[in-house]
């Protein structure tokens, strides 16, 4: 692999960590700021929701400048952003950082994929978009711990401080060691654009969306149901989070390598296992063995289906910009209803396992959706037959 996708990799961990640490951090936040917790949780909200809106219109924007100077112009946007949120003084400015950082990160992986696909050819895109995207993966494994202790020891600001000369090291990489790509012409904008109104790509979309949906409904009351359901320690909590996020990157690894030639089957295999581990959870959860199983399955087949998801999208729509960006504005949605329905559940009056059930319809509805679409152009557009088995 060019040397280029793992700096590229290392922008997604350093642009990950900060999306994820706020979560981390947030009653040093809402003391610093003197609000509601609540409030600080809008941060992340505001944040999600900017990688929804702007990310594609800064895409769009920047769909006619080569690869390597809209990397940059988004490293440094970003950069600014978190340089922002580095010496805010106040909610508002704290705000507006968590804001430019995700429009900024969302027009980043669109580039940066398409930049990938570039780089290795149609043959390698879903093992190249696995190594880029295995920085989203280490975020959650190293990023937000170390965030988390950084804030205990040193106080909230030192994460930022961190994140944004990471930042600046890789900003430093991309200048020196990755070429130019390509500037888009007219001819590919248009087809880019056509490209969008494919039914294909819709339901490669919508699996997507389905997929992280119903991760996130279940990963994002995990905490509470190892506590009062499963009857773990407090201590023993980032343990078992320590070995999700293990089996994240050896599933993202897994399905990198394979997901080129086997991009069906990886997809089907994970929402099965998907659905599989969710219905040992919401039924036995009580057991401490039956749900370490079934978290390190969560882990294996979740978000490790990124690159499956990806090589699918690409034999859709293309590897353009504008397509991954809206594939990332897909996954953020999901990302967002998962945890939104999933607190339904709850304040609905349902205990802790409706979640879980949730998260197994969710994953239902993408095996429905993957099983519907079985026109070869979803699966086989912009490859040679010999790259892609199905």
């Amino acid at each position: 692999m060019p040397v280029a996708i793992y700096l590229l990799s290392l922008c997604i961990f350093a642009m990950a960590t900060s999306e994820f640490m706020v979560a981390g951090m947030m009653p040093s936040l809402a003391a610093a700021f003197q609000v509601s917790l609540p409030e600080v949780g809008n941060l992340v909200s505001a944040y999600a929701a900017s990688v929804v809106v702007g990310g594609p219109v800064l895409t769009l924007w920047l769909r006619s400048v080569r690869r390597k100077p809209a990397l940059l112009s988004l490293l440094a946007l970003f950069l600014l952003g978190q340089l922002l949120g580095a010496s805010a003084d106040g909610y508002p400015l704290m705000l507006a950082s968590r804001i430019v950082c995700g429009v900024a990160q969302s027009a980043f992986f669109g580039v940066a994929l398409a930049l990938a696909g570039e780089l290795v050819g149609p043959g390698r895109i879903a093992r190249a978009a696995g190594l880029v995207l295995n920085g989203l993966m280490l975020a959650s494994v190293a990023g937000l711990p170390m965030a988390a202790l950084l804030d205990q020891r040193w106080g909230w600001r030192v994460s930022f401080w961190l994140v944004a000369g990471l930042v600046g090291l890789a900003m430093l990489g991309i200048a020196a060691l990755t070429p130019a790509g390509s500037a888009p012409a007219r001819q590919e904008a248009g087809e880019e654009m056509r490209a969008l109104a494919r039914p294909a790509l819709w339901a490669a979309y919508a699996s997507s969306g389905l997929i992280i949906g119903s991760v996130f409904a279940v990963f994002t009351y995990l905490a509470p149901i190892f506590l009062q359901v499963s009857g773990f320690s407090a201590a023993m909590v980032p343990i078992l989070f320590g070995a999700y996020g293990a089996a994240t990157v050896l599933g993202n690894l897994l399905t990198s390598r394979l997901a080129d030639r086997h991009t069906r089957r990886v997809l089907q295999g994970g929402i099965l296992t998907l659905l599989v581990a969710m219905t040992a959870l919401a039924l036995g959860a009580q057991w401490q063995a039956l749900t370490v199983t079934a978290l390190f399955l969560l882990g294996l087949a979740g978000l490790p289906m990124n690159p499956a998801m990806v090589a699918r999208v690409v034999r859709a729509g293309g590897s353009g910009a504008m397509v991954n960006s809206l594939h990332m504005a897909v996954i953020n949605l999901g990302l967002m209803f998962g945890a939104w329905a999933g607190g339904l559940c709850l304040d609905a009056g349902w205990d802790l396992r409706a979640p879980v059930w949730l998260g197994a319809a969710l994953a239902l509805l993408a095996w429905l959706s993957l099983s519907l679409d079985r026109r070869g152009d979803s699966w086989q557009a912009k490859a040679r037959p010999a790259d892609v088995s199905v």
